[in-house]
């Protein structure tokens, strides 16, 4: 059971050996990337039919707290299936260049993997700091000045996230004396002070850069405007996820306490507020889809702060979907790129790529019958049974922003479907190629709407797993390895548990 860990290994191993593959074959370098990516595929897929329970993976011999551990549940199995089918999806098949952004990308998918798994802080500091690596050259991988400076910003906020991240890691080490995460669950009563609580909230501030957390996503729409839409899907399709993934694992195990949920709502709604409302007035395309990440990863936030199952239901639904769509969005940008004024004509000259960005613009809103309106409405559900006044106030605030997300995305459709002069509609057309990748994006949209029953409780059943902390705990330490020492001690601290 322990194929889950190449999910990790053999891309990383793959991104360093690239360049001697390329160095003897040119083409067989171009296309290893996909199929070491098919096999991350296969080996996640196999896992469906066997995962009965959530399952933790000792590594190198040694039994938890000890040694390096993989936690796999249903969770942590969907984004290792989702990381590598996002990354087919949006891989450079046409790239003559070279290897180099080939490498970053296998780099970037066994560094999310190892994210997706981990269970405990260092290898999460570790595994982050290998996705800041890849993440930071894709971003400059135009090599124009815009796309440096922009990728100059963002390296900047990634240091400072990190310096912070790390200190939260050594104030909870401190306080516990250990990084597993189930074992910190153990200790979480040691963490319910001033210390443990400002642990917290520099890791969630300073992983949160990833996250496009409030007030550290300064650097979003400059690097995703000036990235290649596909590496800008790339990074708010999936990398933003993974953050948020990180940050929600540390909240069930060890913080589930009022005021660690309320930094996350505030976070959440300030997120909202700024993104929505810099959405709406920006003028440019990738600008607004940028802005508009923001405040749909604000959304999430606010989602996974209401306690228990009702949260993570819709923190994992709204997730998803943003995962789905945005990503679609800013692959229509390969060719709608600039101002949104200049977008006239675009329904005549791709009147497939306009349908195409209606649906998933409706989606986002929050229209009926689509995906995106059952996410909204798990969460203005789940925020109305909260009933406390923060959680009113954020349906509050929700609600305004979904009105001000209609009229921008409205506002750009009317441009889209308005006439164009004919010389202006030829640079508008979408190539066969880009607009396949979309509609593979709309066809699982599509699929999500009609099997939305079986879809939903199967969702339901991952968010009951994800928020069960002793479940979590418990499976960690039912790892059979060898023996460890203060065993008598551990199994005190379990039965607290139990």
């Amino acid at each position: 059971m322990n194929n889950i860990a190449f999910n990790v290994a053999l891309p990383l191993l793959t991104a360093f050996l690239l360049p001697i593959i390329s160095n003897n074959s040119k083409s067989a370098a171009r296309f290893i990337g996909p199929f070491v990516l098919l096999a991350m595929l296969g080996f996640a897929l196999a896992y469906f039919n066997m995962l009965e329970h959530p399952i933790a993976i000792a590594l190198g011999g040694f039994r938890p707290p000890l040694g390096i551990t993989f936690h796999l549940d249903n969770l942590s199995l969907l984004m290792a299936c989702i990381i590598p089918l996002i990354m087919l999806l949006l891989w450079p098949y046409a790239n003559k260049e070279g290897y180099r952004e080939e490498s970053l990308l296998l780099l970037l998918a066994g560094s999310a993997s190892g994210l997706a798994l981990s269970s405990d802080l260092f290898n999460i500091y570790v595994f982050y700091e290998l996705l800041s690596v890849a993440s930071f050259g894709l971003a400059a991988a135009n090599r124009t000045g815009a796309a440096f400076a922009a990728t100059f910003r963002y390296l900047v906020m990634s240091g400072l996230g990190t310096v912070l991240a790390l200190t939260g890691i050594g104030l909870i080490y401190t306080q516990t004396g250990t990084l597993n995460l189930a074992h910190i669950g153990l200790l979480a009563s040691q963490l319910n002070n001033p210390v443990g609580l400002s642990a917290f909230a520099l890791i969630v501030v300073g992983i949160g850069v990833k996250a496009e957390i409030f007030p550290v996503n300064g650097w979003v729409p400059e690097v995703y405007s000036t990235a290649s839409p596909r590496i800008s899907a790339l990074l708010a399709g999936l990398i933003s996820k993974l953050a948020v993934l990180v940050i929600i694992r540390l909240l069930v195990v060890a913080y589930q306490v009022p005021e660690a949920l309320n930094l996350l709502l505030v976070l959440g709604m300030l997120g909202i507020f700024w993104g929505e409302l810099s959405a709406w007035r920006s003028r440019d395309l990738k600008r607004m889809l940028s802005f508009s990440s923001i405040g749909q990863l604000g959304m999430v936030l606010v989602a996974f702060s209401i306690p228990g199952e009702a949260g993570m239901f819709a923190g994992i639904a709204m997730m998803l979907h943003h995962l789905i769509v945005k990503p679609a969005l800013f692959m229509l940008t390969e060719y709608w790129n600039g101002a949104i004024d200049k977008l006239k004509g675009a329904a005549k000259s791709s009147p497939l790529a306009a349908i195409l960005f209606m649906i998933f613009a409706l989606s986002l809103i929050g229209v009926p019958p689509l995906p995106g309106f059952w996410a909204k409405l798990l969460l203005v559900n789940g925020l109305v049974e909260a009933s406390a006044s923060l959680y009113i106030t954020a349906l509050v605030v929700l609600l305004t922003a979904t009105v001000i997300e209609a009229h921008y995305l409205m506002r750009t459709a009317i441009h889209i479907y308005s006439k164009g002069k004919k010389k202006q509609r030829k640079k508008l057309h979408q190539t066969p190629f880009n607009l396949t990748i979309v509609s593979v994006f709309a066809v699982v949209l599509i699929v999500a709407l009609v099997t939305l029953a079986p879809l939903g409780n199967k969702l339901n059943k991952i968010a009951a797993e994800s928020s069960d902390r002793a479940l979590y705990i418990n499976t960690t330490f039912s790892t059979k390895q060898a023996p460890m020492r203060k065993q008598t001690s551990l199994d005190q601290q379990m039965s607290k548990v139990q």
